[in-house]
């Protein structure tokens, strides 16, 4: 415990972002660093508790050592810090950006209200390693002889790959795009987080022996049987992007759009990929409705306001919900409470207690969408519709698990009663022989920190089926 009076002495410190009217001119990350000697304070905030529910199963699924990092940090020992933070976690820069930070709710400092910037000192060790050279490729010094294919490239296969990679394993992971990264390129936005970010930990593991496969669709342009041939073990990690259909009358209207078409084609906008044949999905100048109130919807807001979007309103079917939380009956779990994204804060009008009755159209184009205020069972309630006027709807409701057409069908393997690849979260082993699975393939529509652990665990199992032995971690 680095100082015992931090948290006494020091105020909860954020990273402050550039003004709204500047952020959505771009695309680029916008959030301002903090300086070392503010992160060594945030970091003296840490109490080092007797029970350390930041990296227990309710606070952190990859289970940082966040009390450690932590009191490293406090005493400039940044180096020890990342070698820390890389032994449970391979891309700490990811998760720093991207993961909602349920280390910080589950914090013991958040029973004031006041918990440690967990999620910001883990990204600033992160991107200090990268800046100072610490993170370099960790080959393996000996070969296994055992082959494994990874299908999927998102933070669960690479998670899953890197570690098989540097156990001896050859390492040969297939993703249907033209670059790695899963829904961490194609349906994250860039200003949350940059895509440099995937790519130098591809150039990292090339080194260390993954092979990548770009624009291989298994189960459609390379056949699963075909892969399972030749492979000693295969790991499913395609992720769940079957999305909830919600079956709306009028969805079929022109300007009616599932929001993970619209976030892929922004970011290959962005990202200067070739485009394909379907049509351009743009804001710019017109009245937006987005259906659902999660992660991706929100995503949706922010693209369609870098866009030039006149006004864009955010359908959420919850009631709104307090802004604090009752902490005596949550803590240290994940709380509901008011919470407001960068992206609603640049100007998105929410509407809470809201059912989506249809879609209203005139001559094949959406015009509105037609809503009602629903009671304390989500029913709409007699009486009380209106219309929001909308020239763009992103329907953006979650997702109802992996596509089931190509490669689930081809390797005939069992679902749960969900949809989801069948499989516990210790073996991680699927009904067919030598296939496992991992990610949100298993467990559904999840973070990007339980996608990492599971690839991680999945890795673990795979070594332990193929050798008899493993000196990975759990």
């Amino acid at each position: 415990m680095g100082k015992v009076t931090g948290f006494l002495e020091y105020d909860r410190q954020e990273q402050k972002y550039q003004l709204a009217g500047d952020r959505v001119r771009h695309f680029r990350e916008f959030t301002l660093p903090l300086e070392d000697r503010d992160l060594q304070k945030q970091a003296a905030r840490c109490m080092d508790c007797g029970i350390p529910f930041c990296h227990g199963p309710t606070g952190c699924p990859v289970h940082n050592q966040i009390p450690d990092w932590n009191d490293l940090v406090f005493n400039d020992a940044w180096e020890e810090a990342s070698r820390n933070l890389h032994s449970t976690n391979n891309f700490p820069e990811f998760t720093g950006r991207i993961c909602p930070a349920p280390c910080e709710e589950a914090c013991t400092l958040n029973l004031e209200n006041q918990p440690v910037t967990i999620k910001t000192i883990e990204q600033a060790i992160a991107d200090k390693a990268w800046e100072m050279g610490w993170i370099k490729p960790e080959p393996p010094q000996t070969q296994t002889g055992r082959r494994v294919a990874v299908i999927g490239s998102g933070p669960a296969g690479l998670a899953a790959a890197q570690q098989l990679a540097r156990v001896g394993h050859e390492v040969h992971v297939f993703e249907r795009e033209p670059r790695a990264g899963g829904l961490l390129r194609y349906g994250i936005p860039d200003f949350k987080m940059e895509k440099h970010h995937i790519d130098r930990r591809v150039k990292q593991m090339e080194a260390e022996g993954v092979v990548f496969h770009y624009g291989v669709n298994i189960g459609v342009t390379k056949s699963f049987a075909s892969l399972h041939n030749e492979f000693d073990a295969v790991l499913l990690a395609g992720g769940a992007e079957d999305p909830r259909d919600p079956k709306l009358p009028g969805q079929d209207l022109k300007g009616v759009h599932y929001a993970m078409p619209y976030l892929t084609q922004s970011n290959r906008r962005v990202g200067r990929e070739t485009m394909g044949e379907e049509p351009d999905i743009l804001a710019g100048g017109k009245h937006v409705v987005v259906i659902g109130g999660g992660d991706t919807a929100s995503d949706c807001v922010g693209t369609a306001f870098r866009q030039g979007a006149l006004c864009v309103t955010q359908l959420d079917i919850r009631p709104k919900p307090p802004e604090r939380e009752d902490k005596l009956k949550v803590w240290p779990y994940w709380p509901t409470k008011m919470r407001t994204s960068s992206s609603q804060a640049e100007g998105a009008e929410r509407e809470f207690a809201a059912a989506t009755l249809g879609i209203e159209g005139k001559n094949g184009r959406v015009t509105g969408v037609l809503c009602a205020r629903v009671d304390e069972k989500r029913q709409p309630i007699p009486g009380s519709e209106f219309v929001i006027k909308a020239d763009l709807v992103f329907i953006a409701i979650g997702f109802a698990g992996p596509v089931k057409a190509g490669l689930i069908e081809q390797a005939e393997i069992d679902l749960d009663r969900r949809g989801n690849v069948l499989a516990d979260d210790r073996a991680y082993r699927t009904s067919a022989e030598k296939v496992f699975v991992a990610g949100d393939m298993r467990r559904g529509q999840s973070l990007v920190v339980w996608a990492i652990r599971e690839g991680r665990q999945a890795a673990r199992a795979i070594d332990m089926h193929l050798t008899g032995a493993t000196t990975l971690p759990v």
